[in-house]
């Protein structure tokens, strides 16, 4: 039987004071922390932003981007097979896949193009809109407004996107008052025909100081006062198109400094390709999401919003699949391959401006959810029942894994029954085990 007399307590030295001293003088620091990192928001995120001009923005834009989609997919790859060449992830690509592999990511990439093709729409009042009469720009802000609201009521086969937003122009001197006005009419049009959405989103273009991202929060703050908004609903996007967003001239790291100054309303940073490379110096025939300055920029962003909650999203690319079968194949590998570079380098979500890239897109976002699954799933399995395999991982590592597997759930990658059998655990447990 076990010893059950009552042990003495370990002697110790340290007085009690001085450990109350320590938590007394933390306790700024602990809630700046709390405040700064609160970690993931625990909500899905889009795997793309799709840009649409507002002024060709109809209800129907989401359904004829995907049946524009399908139909290049069936003229130019109507098979899995004839895809996987394109994609170079057949034959003796070093990337192969198996037959039966690829025939699971091409089923899937249908039936995403034909049930929810835009899993985020923005409706540009940017660069894709230019500069209009003030007359025309505002009709095109009711008008979005009116559109977005009817698809509240939209029922199955509609094809509405989860998300759905705004671009507005950027807080310099020339378009701000403009900017602001579209913004007020397109969120006021929202609220005349009954509520904001949930997945609404607002993206704050050019941004180069952190006094710009302080305004536009007051902004919204006082939006929300005037409509009787709960306080800190309308949060916000923040585009990276400029050096200065990136290296302050005082040579701080201004991204950070960015994030503080919205106040908690900073839902993501947007890379954006080509003004930032413009900026740069960088030639039009070198812009791209995978140069070094936009490594650099992109490394610095991530380092930045770690832990904040804020998400990352990538730029585009502006090769297009159009014209021929091989001029479709070379832009369809292209995109491919910037958007598994960018997964694999936590950047989960990226820009498309074409329909042509749906395919790609999601051919690369379900190849790179489904390939890594199966080890998913068995290493948190593992994990779980206490078993070593050959990988030692730790909670942190653990919370990458289950944070991977329901990403790929959010976007219909992976079916909750092949994560449930693989893991041992539903979406609930995954969830507890990524910390959301």
């Amino acid at each position: 039987m076990p010893d059950e007399t009552p042990q003495p307590s370990p002697r110790t030295c340290l007085p009690e004071a001085v450990a109350a001293s320590v938590d007394a003088a933390l306790a700024p620091v602990d809630a700046e922390l709390a405040a700064r990192y609160p970690g993931d928001p625990g909500t899905r995120q889009p795997v793309h932003t799709v840009y649409v001009p507002a002024d060709t923005l109809t209800a129907g834009t989401p359904a004829e981007w995907g049946r524009a989609a399908l139909d290049l997919l069936d003229r130019h790859a109507h098979n899995p097979e004839t895809l996987a060449s394109a994609l170079g992830l057949g034959g003796a690509a070093q990337d192969a896949y198996s037959e039966a592999e690829f025939a699971q990511v091409h089923a899937r990439v249908r039936a995403k193009l034909a049930a929810e093709p835009v899993e985020d729409l923005r409706i540009d009042f940017e660069d894709g809109y230019g500069s209009r009469p003030d007359a025309e720009e505002d009709e095109a802000a009711v008008r979005a407004a009116a559109i977005v609201a009817g698809w509240a009521g939209a029922g199955p086969g509609s094809c509405v996107p989860p998300y759905v937003g705004i671009r507005l122009k950027c807080m310099e001197a020339p378009v701000r008052r403009r900017g602001l006005r579209t913004l007020d009419l397109f969120l006021t049009g929202l609220l005349d025909a009954g509520d904001l959405p949930d997945g609404l989103l607002l993206t704050l273009p050019k941004v180069s100081r952190p006094e710009q991202v302080a305004q536009f929060a007051a902004v919204c703050r006082g939006f929300e006062e005037a409509a009787g908004l709960p306080a800190g609903r309308l949060g916000f996007e923040i585009q990276i198109e400029t050096t200065a967003a990136i290296l302050g001239a005082d040579g701080r790291a201004t991204v950070a400094e960015l994030i503080g100054a919205a106040e908690g309303r900073a839902t993501a940073l947007h890379y954006g390709t080509f003004d930032y490379s413009a900026d740069c110096g960088i030639s039009a025939a070198h812009q791209a999401p995978d140069h070094p300055a936009a490594d650099h920029a992109k490394a610095v962003m991530q380092a930045a919003a770690a832990g904040t909650g804020v998400r990352l999203s990538d730029g585009s690319t502006n090769v297009l699949p159009v014209g021929g079968t091989g001029q479709v194949h070379r832009a369809w590998r292209l995109h491919h391959r910037l958007v598994r570079r960018a997964a694999a380098r936590g950047y989960y979500q990226g820009w498309d401006m074409h329909p042509g890239h749906l395919p790609s897109r999601y051919a690369a976002v379900f190849g790179f959810f489904r390939r890594g699954a199966a080890e998913s799933c068995a290493r948190i399995a593992r994990y779980r029942s206490g078993s070593q395999g050959a990988v030692l991982d730790e909670p942190a590592t653990v919370r990458a894994l289950a944070g991977y597997l329901l990403r790929g759930l959010d976007c219909g990658a992976l079916a909750e029954h092949e994560v449930a059998e693989g893991a041992g655990t539903d979406r609930r447990g995954l969830e507890q085990l990524a910390g959301r």
